[in-house]
């Protein structure tokens, strides 16, 4: 089963969404805001893409923080912030057969539900 963690109100994880369904491949959605991530599984995705691509910098979430959170990040200090702030997290993150899918690029989608 495919499962997709994000943020109902994110407009990449809405276009994520509806690509999805376009295609009629189903999934199960996590909100992220709502349950938060377990931090087993946030090491696994770290482990899979590097904590660099799951970090999402750009995020409002992000820039909100206090300098003394997002200075000399390294993997544990990412880890934990991602933890304390899911909406840090890079969306959609996508779990399937094939592995993991961090964000939407529709080319990358297709080659890896096709």
């Amino acid at each position: 089963m495919i499962k997709m963690y994000g943020i109902p109100n994110c407009d990449t994880v809405r276009k994520a969404r509806k690509w999805l369904e376009e295609r009629k491949i189903a999934y199960v959605f996590c909100d992220l805001r709502k349950d938060g991530v377990d931090p087993a599984q946030l090491e696994r995705w770290v482990a899979a893409t590097g904590w660099e691509v799951l970090l999402n910098r750009r995020g409002t979430t992000f820039r909100n923080l206090p300098e003394t959170s997002k200075i000399d990040l390294d993997e544990s200090r990412a880890l934990a912030l991602m933890a304390a702030h899911p909406a840090t997290i890079k969306r959609p993150v996508v779990e399937h057969r094939g592995g993991l899918l961090v964000g939407f690029d529709e080319a990358i989608w297709t080659a890896a539900f096709a």
